[in-house]
C-alpha cells in the first residue's frame, strides 16, 4: 500500500480533504493522422494565487566541449550624486549583453546531439471501435551513456491515460530519434517510476553522445537556462530562458509533491523528458510540467537533475526503485480537523499494513505520528521526506500520540513491494 495514496477516513473522524481547488488541463501528446487522444496528468498548484484554477500538463530535453563560465561580465562603479541635503552612493554595475548569443549558440550545439525525440505507440480500446486502432504520444529524452540508456518522464512512455469511452493500453511500440539521424531505433523500457515521474529506456547502438550533467543543488534564480527537445514532434528545439525559482513545491492531482526548478524558457506538449541546462550546456533538470492557462505565459518545471540520478541509477541495475517503507495509509489533521476531533495536529493512521515495519513497532489505526526521528511532521509528505533519507534496513524513530499521551517508538525499515 502507498504512503500517500489517498484513503478514506473512519466516519465521525476526519472530514474530507481540506485544500484549495484548483482545475486542471490534460495535455494532448497526439500525431497527425493519428487518433487524438488526451495523454499525460494534471497537477495542482498551491502557490498560484493570481492564477488560481491554472492547470499545469506535461511537458521534455539534451552535452560538448567547453563553454563560457559566464554569461555576462560586470564592471562595478559606483558614483555620488548630490541633493539639497544628502549624498546618496548608487550602484551603476555595467552589465555585457555581448556574449549573450554566442553563449546560446554554444550551448545548443553542445546539448542538442544528447537529445532525443521519442514516440509511443498504444492500443485503443473502446466498445465503439469494430477494428484495432493506434494512439501516439511524442515526448523527448536524455542520452545518459554512449551504449543507448536515455532518460524520460515516466508519463512519456505510461500514458494510463483513459475516460469513460476508451482506454489505452500498455505502449506497443517505442521509437527513439536521434539528433540528425531519420533512423527510427526500437527502443525497450527498463524501468519506470510513478512516484518520481521518471522513466529509462534504452536503444540497441553505441557511439551515442552522452549529456554532461551538472549540480541541480547549485542552481541560482536569474542564471541563464535552455530548454532543449522535441516539442510538437519538431525536434532538436531549443528555447532560452532563466531560472525563476528553485525548490518550488508543486502537488499533483493524486496529491503528490513534488520539488521542481521553476524556469521561463518555453516548454510545450512533446518537450516532456528532455533536458533543462546552464550557461556550460550542463543538464540540471529533466522538463516535465508547465502551467496551461489563458493569461500565463512562462512557467515551466523541471526535475532536478540530483533528485533524478538516485532514480535513475537503480531503474538501470534493478528495473525499478527500492524504496524503505512503513507500512501505514494516513491522512493529514491539519489544526482546524484536529481540534474538531478531540485530536492533535499530525498524521492520522488510518490503517497499518500487516507484517508491515510499522506493525511491528507497534503504531496503530488511530495513532497520530507527531515526530519522525525527533523532526516534527504535520503532512504524509514531511513523513516520506524524512523517510526517503533512509535506506531499507535503517532503524527510524516515531513518536505517536494516542489518546493524548505521546509514546516514541523505533521501526525497522523494510523494502517497499
Amino acid at each position: 500500500m502507498e504512503e500517500n495514496k489517498d484513503v478514506k477516513t473512519p466516519d465521525g473522524v476526519i472530514d474530507n480533504k481540506s485544500g484549495k481547488e484548483f482545475k486542471t488541463v490534460n495535455q494532448s501528446k497526439g500525431e497527425k493522422n493519428k487518433s487524438n487522444f488526451n495523454f499525460g496528468k494534471t497537477v495542482a498548484v498551491p502557490f498560484l494565487s493570481g492564477v488560481l484554477g491554472a492547470g499545469i500538463v506535461l511537458g521534455t530535453c539534451f552535452g560538448v566541449p567547453t563553454i563560457k563560465e559566464r554569461l555576462v561580465e560586470t564592471n562595478n562603479k559606483s558614483v555620488e550624486t548630490s541633493t539639497d541635503t544628502t549624498s546618496t552612493a548608487i550602484n551603476t554595475t555595467q552589465i555585457s549583453l555581448e556574449n549573450y548569443s554566442e553563449t546560446g549558440i554554444a550551448v545548443a550545439k553542445k546539448i542538442l546531439p544528447s537529445i532525443v525525440g521519442i514516440k509511443v505507440e498504444y492500443p485503443v480500446n473502446s466498445i465503439f471501435l469494430t477494428q484495432q486502432t493506434t494512439a501516439s504520444a511524442e515526448g523527448s529524452g536524455i542520452i545518459l551513456s554512449e551504449d543507448g540508456y536515455i532518460l524520460t518522464n515516466n508519463h512519456v512512455v505510461n500514458s494510463g491515460s483513459s475516460s469513460t469511452t476508451y482506454s489505452l493500453g500498455e505502449a506497443s511500440r517505442v521509437i527513439v530519434y536521434l539528433y540528425n539521424d531519420e533512423t527510427e531505433y526500437e527502443a525497450k523500457v527498463v524501468g519506470t517510476d510513478t512516484e518520481t515521474d521518471l522513466a529509462v529506456i534504452k536503444i540497441e547502438k553505441t557511439g551515442l553522445t552522452a549529456a554532461e550533467l551538472g549540480d541541480s543543488d547549485s542552481v541560482l534564480v536569474g542564471e541563464y537556462s535552455m530548454a532543449a527537445g522535441n516539442p510538437l514532434g519538431m525536434q532538436s528545439t531549443v528555447t532560452v530562458g532563466a531560472i525563476s525559482a528553485v525548490n518550488r513545491e508543486v502537488t499533483d492531482s493524486d496529491g503528490k509533491t513534488f520539488t521542481l526548478i521553476q524556469t521561463d524558457a518555453a516548454i510545450n506538449s512533446g518537450n516532456s523528458g528532455g533536458a533543462l541546462v546552464n550557461s556550460k550546456g550542463q543538464v540540471i533538470g529533466i522538463n516535465t510540467l508547465k502551467v496551461s492557462a489563458t493569461g500565463v505565459e512562462g512557467m515551466g518545471f523541471a526535475i532536478p537533475i540530483n533528485s533524478a540520478k538516485p532514480i535513475y541509477e537503480q531503474l538501470i541495475q534493478y528495473n525499478k526503485v527500492k524504496r524503505p517503507y512503513i507500512g501505514i495509509s494516513g491522512r493529514d489533521l491539519d489544526s482546524k480537523t484536529a481540534s474538531r476531533n478531540n485530536l492533535v495536529e499530525g498524521i492520522y493512521v488510518v490503517s497499518v499494513e500487516e507484517y508491515s515495519a510499522a506493525e511491528e513497532a507497534g503504531i496503530k489505526a488511530g495513532d497520530v505520528i507527531v515526530k519522525a526521528d525527533g523532526q516534527e511532521v504535520k503532512t504524509m509528505t514531511e513523513l516520506n521526506t524524512v523517510k526517503n533519507k533512509h535506506s531499507i534496513g535503517d532503524e527510524m524513530t516515531i513518536t505517536i500520540n494516542r489518546k493524548g499521551q505521546e509514546k516514541e517508538l523505533k521501526l525497522t525499515l523494510k523494502e517497499q513491494k
